[in-house]
């Protein structure tokens, strides 16, 4: 029997008619006539297996079985069926919602049925989060709700702008080599295990103050942690210990910084679309760097109780820089990069100066996106720069600053539209608007946050759906606006649970030789870290915050 196989496309999955029970791997590499034009091909009646035989080769494949075929059905229907049933739902939703008459105006109606459904697609399908936002958006664009000029006017705004200057610094800093030097400056003082931990939980607290998104601290801290591990390569416990460590603290870490996370700025644009004013980086710095220090180090100490022994603990430790930098995982750590050099004493200084530029914004008057454009200039002005203009912009994630635009419109328009307005009125209608309520309404704000990442993975999202509806809540109670939306936003930093929760808790998942963490070391960590949390954020709220310029009334 011949088998004609030349029209094989490889980029395919297989043949279901040709395997009895699992697939093969899918080829790595094919083109089409990469085989000849006939094999022969024999069949086993007793395993079902099929054998093509070409040029004396041969190659076995298993036909799926029924079961496997009915499997992958159901699952093509289901795929099928939850946009029908989202589909439905919002219409039956939007005929439930009353009209202007119940005090719900008719743009308010439209935004909600919009928004609704994007938190729908955001939770219970694997679109894209930023493809959701960006329909979401040109829908109440298309029916009036947004103008155009509202829509395309967000991507030009200046927290757009002010993440694009950052990310260039960013990339002049990696190009300098700071980073590294930092890091393998501070780990080589260790002389025990928790010595190790807790100067490893500074170096990354640190690194919040000069690097944008926690995605992008995760891979710069990446190299450095394989380095850590061989050097350690017999003490597996705490290779995995610093495994969690490293992911944990990057994200508790970046409320630190008003540029630590998307999230940040989502939340700062729809405080000014609600009241006028946000929060500035300078006042933004005094109120989340202490939290984002004492939750750290507070969270290392957690990790280790919870993934090493008490002799793990106290045992004497010796990193050196030479074993550090002759690691095959310390990549870019090379010698040449740990000797200080003009280019990186430029950027450094480049840096400290737009940060002290951001806090003292009040007193110049300077807007903090100019100031970072200015920075980002500086730092790849040609023969003192440390990085071409061209390299840096290629290190900024345009994905994540489409999807901010979009969800600051959707965030706004739920307030302009009267949408958040009325639904909190309906939700807090027959609550006494007293001290208890109050307190009980901070409470239920920072458990919520914290919880939000089981269904919105995506902090950016959990912003754009959490800030416009506590805002007018918050107004309920009487408490200040901004505290609440800070408190929701540092709350919603913890998103530990899962691996899929957050991409630095899945990239120090899974590190192929070198030990890892499973699901159930997170979980057990979640277990404690998430009331932790929320304690801390509770403190703060009432007993920190209003002393650093953040009352909560």
């Amino acid at each position: 029997m011949l088998v004609n196989v030349t029209e094989l496309d490889t980029d395919r999955e297989p043949p279901l008619t040709v395997y009895a029970t699992t697939p093969p791997p899918r080829p790595v590499a094919g083109r089409a006539g990469a085989f000849p034009a006939a094999a022969t091909s024999r069949v086993s009646p007793r395993s079902r297996t099929t054998t093509t035989a070409t040029s004396g080769n041969a190659a076995t494949r298993r036909t799926p079985t029924a079961a496997s075929t009915r499997r992958a059905s159901g699952v093509r229907l289901v795929g099928l069926l939850v946009p029908v049933a989202g589909a439905i739902t919002l219409t039956v939703l939007y005929t439930v919602l009353p009209g202007p008459d119940a005090g719900l105006p008719a743009e308010g109606r439209v935004t909600l049925v919009v928004f609704a459904g994007a938190v729908l697609a955001w939770t219970c399908t694997r679109w894209d989060d930023t493809f959701v936002a960006l329909a979401a958006a040109l829908t109440l664009t298309l029916i009036g709700v947004l103008t155009a000029d509202e829509l395309f006017g967000s991507l030009g705004g200046d927290v757009i702008w002010l993440l694009i200057a950052a990310f260039v610094l960013a990339a002049g800093l990696t190009a300098a080599g700071l980073p590294e030097r930092l890091a393998v400056a501070l780990l080589t003082r260790a002389r025990t295990v928790r010595g190790l931990v807790h100067l490893l939980t500074a170096a990354l607290v640190g690194s919040a103050l000069l690097v944008p998104a926690t995605s992008g601290r995760a891979a710069l801290a990446l190299p450095v942690f394989l380095a850590v591990a061989r050097t350690l390569s017999g003490r597996e416990r705490v290779v995995r210990a610093l495994a969690l460590l490293i992911p944990t603290v990057i994200l508790l870490s970046a409320v630190a910084t008003l540029t630590g996370a998307g999230a940040h700025l989502i939340t700062v644009e729809v405080l000014r679309t609600a009241t006028g004013s946000g929060i500035g980086f300078g006042a933004w710095l005094l109120a989340g760097l202490p939290l984002a220090v004492l939750s750290s180090h507070l969270a290392a100490e957690l990790v280790l109780l919870l993934m090493t022994r008490r002799a793990d603990r106290r045992e004497r430790l010796v990193v050196r820089r030479a074993d550090l930098v002759e690691q095959r995982g310390a990549g870019s750590i090379g010698p040449d990069r740990m000797r200080p050099d003009r280019r990186a004493k430029y950027v450094l200084v480049l840096v400290g100066l737009v940060a002290v530029a951001w806090c003292t914004e009040t007193w110049h008057g300077v807007e903090p996106a100019v100031i970072a454009l200015i920075g980002a200039l500086a730092v790849a002005a040609p023969g003192i720069g440390t990085v071409s203009l061209t390299a840096a912009l290629r290190s900024v994630p345009w994905s994540l600053l489409m999807f901010m635009a979009a969800t600051a419109v959707l965030g706004g328009a739920l307030l302009d539209s009267g949408a958040a307005d009325w639904l909190m009125t309906v939700l807090l209608s027959g609550i006494a608007a007293d001290e208890a309520s109050a307190a009980g309404f901070l409470v239920a704000v920072v458990a919520l946050s914290t919880a939000a990442h089981l269904v919105l993975q995506s902090r950016s999202a959990r912003s754009s759906v959490l800030i416009p509806l506590l805002l007018p809540a918050a107004v309920v109670f009487g408490l200040n606006p901004a505290a609440v939306a800070f408190a929701s936003t540092a709350a919603a930093g913890f998103c530990h649970t899962l691996p899929s929760s957050a991409k630095p808790v899945a990239m120090f998942a899974d590190l192929g030789d070198v030990p890892g963490y499973g699901r159930r070391d997170l979980l057990r960590l979640s277990v404690f870290l998430a009331p932790l949390l929320a304690a801390l954020v509770i403190g703060f709220a009432w007993f920190g915050w209003p002393y650093l310029g953040l009352p909560l009334r």
